[in-house]
């Protein structure tokens, strides 16, 4: 089969650390943390020991019309906010939006768990009612395949849709099988990503599993610490973001601006633990990922890593980089030091924060780190901001259930262009 190149022409993602591209560069080169004190939502009790939260904390203006708000729960509200940016930067025509040939590749962790919450909260109250307080379209605004329908919905389109849910790599996997679509000539565009919106049931299950940081609670900003002695735990975050992805021949007769190419990507399971991190799985995966890509080691300026801040997964994932690209390889930073782990969408999120480093020509540093841990010292961990270009960047992400993806990126010359 004929393999085409797959390039992305637009972007947009609410970050705890801004919405706007120029303010998200600028908390970048800052160091400025989006991570904030745990709001009550109605759930906090004394058993969460966790008090931390990576939080959109500024207004967003949602310009949509009632009859698709109706089905809309906030974490699809962020999804077709996103959604809404990348098209109409896109420049795609309507005609093109709705031929069938744009598909959409978008997901969740849960759909949306405050409209769940409500959902169970009247079932039980009324169990010997009616449920008249349940509304006709309330499974809509839940279900896990939210973002994407909602997407399709408002937009009309038509393509194919595949609704990725798994966990920490659900939007890295959405731009993966994007990628594919496009690449094997099933759509000739996919829209791309992921959202989660803000909801303390999540930070209560991974406390629970004794992995959030707790020892940080009256200092949010000095958590997460991914790669540090002194890292606890992650952080929860909330967000949205979404890529287009194009054919590339297609793209530049538009006369599209091309941010970056997709030039590999992998995804496998380790096949075993559903919890803990594996060495020998996530190795294989970056390495199929420069199999894919066509690339060695050494041609990689860049790791977008998953550094949860994890005691654990840190190491793993130092020990896999190293095995795969040698010791004081490409740069390496922990993005998710700056705004917490955005579950279904930290794939996403951190490929475009990339693409913004990656065309202002500098790498933003992993916050909160000040004594590197000694099993995680063989890499070139990124300390300051540092101006250096990045031709190519991977972005890694992992999640439970064994779930590892490795996307490959490269900044398109005046040439390719």
């Amino acid at each position: 089969m004929q393999k085409r190149r797959v390039v992305i022409t637009a972007c947009s993602a609410i970050t705890p650390i801004g919405y706007e591209k120029a303010d998200i560069i600028d908390s970048l080169k800052r160091g400025r943390s989006g991570v904030k004190p745990l709001r009550d939502d109605g759930l906090l009790s004394k058993h969460i020991h966790s008090r931390v939260f990576g939080t959109v904390d500024y207004p967003l203006e949602y310009d949509f019309k009632r009859l698709y708000r109706k089905t809309m729960g906030p974490v699809a509200y962020y999804a077709c906010q996103v959604a809404k940016d990348v098209l109409e930067r896109s420049g795609l025509s309507e005609d093109f939006i709705r031929s069938g040939r744009l598909g959409v590749a978008f997901g969740s962790t849960h759909g949306s768990p405050t409209v769940q919450r409500e959902i169970y909260k009247t079932f039980f109250q009324e169990l010997d009612t009616k449920f008249s307080s349940l509304g006709a379209v309330d499974y809509l605004r839940s279900m896990v395949h939210t973002t994407a329908v909602n997407i399709t919905r408002m937009f009309g389109i038509t393509g194919r849709v595949i609704a990725s849910s798994t966990a920490c790599t659900t939007s890295s996997q959405a731009i993966g099988f994007g990628y594919e679509m496009v690449k094997f000539g099933m759509q000739d565009a996919m829209l791309c990503g992921g959202a989660d919106e803000y909801d303390t049931t999540t930070v209560a299950v991974f406390d629970n599993l004794m992995a959030c940081s707790t020892t940080y609670n009256d200092r949010p900003h000095q958590t997460p610490r991914p790669f540090d002695r002194d890292r606890d735990g992650l952080v929860v975050g909330e967000g949205g973001g979404a890529v287009l992805l194009e054919e590339y021949e297609s793209a530049k007769r538009r006369g599209a601006p091309i941010l970056a190419e997709i030039i590999g990507f992998a995804c496998n399971n380790n096949g075993g633990d559903l919890i803990l991190p594996n060495l020998d799985g996530i190795t294989a995966t970056l390495r199929l990922a420069l199999d894919d890509a066509g690339i060695s080691p050494a041609e990689v300026d860049f790791i977008s890593a998953h550094a949860t801040a994890t005691k654990m997964g840190d190491v793993i994932e130092a020990q896999a980089i190293a095995a795969v690209y040698g010791n004081d390889g490409p740069f390496v930073t922990g993005l998710k030091s700056f705004m917490g782990h955005t579950m279904s969408t930290c794939g996403v999120i951190e490929t475009i924060l990339t693409l913004y480093m990656m065309e202002q020509g500098f790498i933003a540093p992993t916050l909160n780190l000040e004594h590197i841990d000694e099993r995680c010292r063989m890499l070139r961990l990124v300390r300051e901001v540092t101006m250096a270009p990045i031709h190519i960047g991977a972005i890694q992400n992992f999640a439970f259930g064994g779930v590892n993806t490795c996307l490959i990126v490269k900044k398109c010359s005046a040439v390719d262009e």
